[in-house]
């Protein structure tokens, strides 16, 4: 499937007049031109890359709820991406009552789901990418990591359906995180078998432990439109902390702004142009860097989830770069366009596209590959498991209505006091009344360590986890922040204080309206331990014995703390 410029816009515009839902006949149809105005991006300069991140393995269409809080403090107050509802819209210009206002916040969210459907999936994607590229040849397409993971299919697979999908859609370069969680073996071999001579897999920060060699490539310099441009990928530097370190025991990670350095002036001194960097540190961390490391034109970045309207520019001791997020779960397109002359970009044009599955026909091959990779599965994938009476979501800094299930689950089946869920930011969205089918309930459980345990642990052990949590969100430093959101926690009410010292920020812990004792032992339930040789039942088995006793889900009373100090934070809204 292969676009002009004019023939797309012909296909949106009987599409949207049309009313077209795809496989969504149960959705309504967005206002008439409504892909039109959203899909004409005139061509701007003479370089051009496409940046999508953290789909986390998202090939279909789905619901996904922006979250009402997403806190920022010390140098992240006030400043995006830390901003929620209407003052997100007012910061970026955004009317209202439009896509891009479903797009980038939760609000109205049920009735503009059914009004404008759902969003992401790799067939519409790469209509949007064929459409953009007919105007940009020469476009770079650009993956952000987080791509192997986080669904029923690509665990099962191993990480392929995505391996081949990225093949298909044309990316030209990637840098990873969640992709270490299939281990370094499982690792080479894509890059060295599937990507060999077709994609890039770029992390300079990505290290062996015993000589210190570069694992894989820092960066590729490719040419557009006679431009030299350089690449560089930055790999989550947290990865062996976050993520079980025994799955990459031979390598090392970390920030590695020094080397970052070394790669810009490298890159620089064989010509590029233009240097752009493909990042997984998150929004924050990336903000730091550029205000670090010179040379850089834009930082590209995920990880942390947020889409980012528009790029942050951040100045530096030689100059200025541009920091983007581009938000999750296949849901957006960024595209940069810089004018490049003399040597150097002199202007630039920066947009991420929302990608409605209802404004964009699926691309016929990819849609064909997709169908084909899930055939076998479909069944299992489909079945249904209970029914939802509420909103189950996952974002938010604290808790979502889908981590709450989880862990009132791991309550009752593993007969604990309370328990702990990870604060991932991966996981799509169930509406009122839609059936929670297995591949649903993946989209939130689908790791490689997935066992779920039952600790019993001290008060004083508790209050010490929380708090080391705590500290990675709301250190005043982001390069001590490693991204994600609180623990999610069943069972217990707790104080959360974000601007107080670490260890100081958790308190009033209360179970059964009782305080926790610092001495005494509770039964805590939990999943994903980065420890080797935990002892457990997979989380998703814990999910289906619950939904055999639970096959109609009520709404979720969401456990959340009692902020302190954050009356008036523009990332909070209750």
């Amino acid at each position: 499937m292969s676009f002009s410029r004019r023939e797309f816009m012909q296909v949106l515009a009987v599409a949207s007049a049309g009313g077209m839902a795809l496989d969504h006949k149960d959705v309504l149809a967005a206002k008439p031109g409504a892909g039109n105005r959203l899909y004409d991006l005139p061509k701007f300069g003479n370089v051009s890359f496409l940046h999508f991140t953290d789909c986390h393995a998202q090939l279909m269409p789905i619901y996904f709820r922006e979250p009402n809080v997403n806190l920022g403090v010390s140098a992240a107050y006030g400043r995006p991406p830390p901003i929620v509802r209407e003052g997100l819209l007012t910061h970026f210009n955004i009317r209202p009552g439009t896509p891009e206002a479903h797009a980038f916040t939760y609000l109205n969210f049920e009735k503009a789901s059914k009004t404008y459907g759902k969003v992401g999936g790799f067939a519409h994607l790469a209509t949007l990418v064929k459409m953009l590229k007919a105007s940009r040849p020469h476009a770079m397409l650009l993956d952000g990591g987080d791509t192997w993971q986080g669904s029923a299919t690509a665990l099962w697979t191993n990480g392929q359906d995505m391996v081949d999908a990225c093949k298909l859609l044309g990316v030209n370069a990637m840098c990873p995180h969640w992709e270490f969680t299939l281990g370094e073996k499982r690792v080479q071999e894509i890059v060295e078998k599937d990507f060999g001579g077709k994609l890039d897999f770029l992390a300079q920060n990505v290290k062996t432990n015993d000589f210190g060699d570069q694992v894989f490539k820092p960066y590729v310099i490719k040419e557009m439109n006679g431009v030299p441009v350089a690449v560089i990928g930055q790999a989550f530097p947290y990865t062996p902390i976050a993520n079980p370190s025994y799955m990459v025991p031979n390598w090392t990670f970390g920030i590695q702004d020094d080397n970052m350095q070394k790669m810009v002036d490298e890159v620089r001194s064989k010509g590029a142009q233009a240097v752009v960097v493909i990042s997984h540190n998150g929004m924050d961390v990336d903000i730091k860097m550029a205000s670090r490391v010179t040379g850089i034109d834009a930082i590209l970045g995920g990880h942390t989830h947020d889409g980012m309207p528009a790029p942050l520019v951040v100045k530096n001791a030689k100059g200025q770069t541009l920091v983007t997020n581009a938000g999750s779960n296949s849901k957006f397109l960024g595209v940069l366009d810089f004018d490049v002359r003399g040597g150097k970009v002199q202007d630039f044009r920066y947009k991420l596209l929302p990608v409605f599955a209802n404004l964009l026909p699926a691309d016929a091959e990819m849609q064909a590959y997709i169908d084909k990779m899930r055939a076998p599965y479909k069944a299992k994938l489909d079945e249904k498991l209970a029914v939802s009476e509420g909103l189950l979501y996952r974002r938010g800094k604290f808790n979502g209505s889908w981590d709450q299930l989880i862990v009132d689950a791991l309550m009752e089946v593993k007969g604990a006091d309370m328990a702990f869920s990870p604060g991932f930011r991966w996981g799509t969205t169930i509406l009122p009344g839609q059936a929670i089918t297995r591949e649903l309930m993946m989209d939130q459980v689908a790791i490689t360590y997935p066992t779920s345990t039952l600790t019993e642990m001290t008060g004083d052990t508790i209050k010490t986890i929380m708090e080391d949590v705590c500290d990675n969100l709301f250190n005043p430093d982001p390069y001590y922040q490693q991204g994600g959101d609180m623990v999610r926690v069943g069972g217990m009410a707790y104080t959360c204080d974000p601007k107080a010292a670490a260890g100081k920020r958790i308190n009033n812990m209360m179970l059964n309206g009782k305080p926790v004792e610092a001495s005494k032992t509770y039964k805590v339930a939990g999943w994903a331990p980065v420890a080797e040789g935990a002892k457990g039942e997979p989380i998703w088995d814990v999910m289906e014995a619950y939904f055999k006793n639970h096959k109609t889900i009520s709404p979720r009373k969401i456990n959340t703390p009692k902020l302190v100090g954050m009356e008036g934070n523009p990332g909070i809204a209750l």
